[in-house]
């Protein structure tokens, strides 16, 4: 077995863009909380408020040997809008950007290079996904982990994160657990 690689995402509620890549394949574990800013440990309602700097993201440790970076990316561009800045549908605020958290040059380059692709392709005009170094992740309160799975039933995942997860499926079946 293949030693596990990690990815960061920021794009908008993590609840949404959590639950959809708990359905891939080759994802050994997908952890909700906070990137990007400079508070140390901030809290869910510190991140709301919009003070602290950090963006809700998700870590991802996946098997490359089962699912690349790459097909990581694509699904990422695919179920959040990288053009809208600071803003995912009804959530508004810093914290709800666009933003990929490269763990090396590796990351960066291939980031950058499928970003430039969407554009020349005219897949997405202006993207304002944000490319940083990761810092330092923040582990979300428990029970912002697994949310759509314990509440699969409320208005927000019926609105939010079901579109996001119907829109995977049928794109990237392929890449779908058994």
């Amino acid at each position: 077995m293949s030693e596990h690689e990690r990815a960061t995402f920021a794009g908008g509620c993590f609840w949404c863009v959590e639950a959809v890549f708990k359905e891939l394949r080759g994802v050994e574990e997908v952890t909700s909380g906070y990137a990007g800013g400079h508070v140390e440990d901030p809290s869910y309602e510190a991140v709301c408020e919009g003070d602290t700097g950090h963006a809700e993201v998700i870590e991802v440790a996946f098997d490359p040997e089962e699912i690349t970076y790459e097909q990581l990316l694509a699904v990422f561009f695919t179920v959040h809008d990288p053009t809208t800045l600071n803003r995912q549908g009804p959530d508004v605020g810093s914290q709800y950007r666009s933003a990929v958290f490269y763990e090396n040059d590796e990351q960066r380059e291939a980031v950058e290079s499928f970003v430039e692709e969407l554009e020349s392709e005219g897949v997405y005009e202006d993207i304002v996904t944000e490319v940083e170094p990761r810092t330092e992740f923040y582990e979300a309160e428990a029970y912002h982990q697994d949310y759509f799975e314990k509440n699969p039933g409320s208005t927000y995942c019926q609105v939010n994160t079901q579109p996001k997860l119907r829109k995977v499926r049928e794109k990237y079946g392929d890449l779908l657990r058994e």
